[in-house]
C-alpha cells in the first residue's frame, strides 16, 4: 500500500498544453494531408477490436489522440484546457500523466471487452473523452465549490455538473441514444478515475462531491 500511495516529487511542467498541442497537430495532419493519410492514421491509431486481436495493443494509447471531427476535438480540448490545467497544478505533472493515461487506457480496455462480447469487431474507437471524464471528476473532487457555466449561461457547482453529465451518459448508454458516441467509454473513464482516488489517494470522491 505504501508503494501504491507513494507520491511523486511535485513539479508542474504544463503537460496539458503538450497533450492539447499533439492532439491538434494530429487532427490538422489528418485534415490537410489528404484522405489516404487520414485513413492511414485511423487504421493504425484508432482502437479497432479486430486489429487489437492481431496484436495492435498500442492503440489503447493512440486512440486518445484521434478525433472524428472539428466539434469532437474542439470540445475535448476545450474541456482539457479548462479542467486539466487546474488538475495538473493540484496533482503535479507526473501524477497527472499517470492519471490521464491510466484512465484513458483502462477505458479503452473496457470498451474493447464490450465490443468483443457484442462481436462489434470493426468499430473504431477514438477520442480523449474517456480520460477527459476522469479529469472532470478530478476537478470536481479537488474544487467542489467551483462554479462552471454551462454554455456560458447556466451556473452549476462542479460536482453537480460532473454527476449530471455522468447520469446523462448512463441514460444514453442504456437507451442507445447518440449511438455514435462511446458512452460506455466515458463511463469507464469516470469509474477508473473514481477508483484511482480511492486506491491511490485514499480519498472518497463521493464524500468530496457531496461534502460529507
Amino acid at each position: 500500500m505504501d508503494i501504491i500511495r507513494r507520491p511523486f516529487r511535485y513539479r508542474n511542467d504544463g503537460v496539458v498544453y503538450w497533450l492539447i498541442g499533439i492532439n491538434i497537430l494530429i487532427f490538422a495532419a489528418m485534415q490537410f494531408l489528404g484522405r489516404d493519410f487520414h485513413n492511414f492514421l485511423t487504421t493504425r491509431m484508432a482502437m479497432i477490436p479486430l486489429t487489437v486481436m492481431h496484436g495492435w495493443v498500442w492503440t489503447f494509447v493512440t486512440y486518445m489522440f484521434l478525433h472524428g471531427g472539428f466539434s469532437h476535438i474542439f470540445f475535448n480540448m476545450f474541456g482539457l484546457m479548462i479542467f486539466g490545467v487546474q488538475v495538473e497544478r493540484q496533482m503535479g505533472s507526473r501524477e497527472f500523466l499517470l492519471y490521464y493515461f491510466l484512465t484513458g487506457i483502462l477505458a479503452g480496455l473496457f470498451s474493447f471487452g464490450l465490443y468483443y462480447v457484442t462481436r462489434n469487431y470493426r468499430v473504431a474507437l477514438m477520442g480523449a473523452s474517456g480520460a477527459l471524464f476522469a479529469v472532470q471528476l478530478a476537478y470536481a473532487v479537488f474544487f467542489p465549490d467551483a462554479i462552471i457555466y454551462i454554455w456560458a449561461i447556466i451556473p452549476l457547482r462542479a460536482p453537480v455538473m460532473v454527476l449530471g453529465y455522468t447520469a446523462l451518459e448512463l441514460i444514453f448508454s442504456v437507451t442507445a441514444r447518440n449511438s455514435g458516441v462511446a458512452h460506455f467509454t466515458h463511463l469507464a473513464g469516470f469509474g477508473v478515475g473514481w477508483l484511482y482516488f480511492l486506491i491511490r489517494f485514499g480519498i472518497s470522491p463521493w464524500r468530496r462531491l457531496t461534502r460529507r
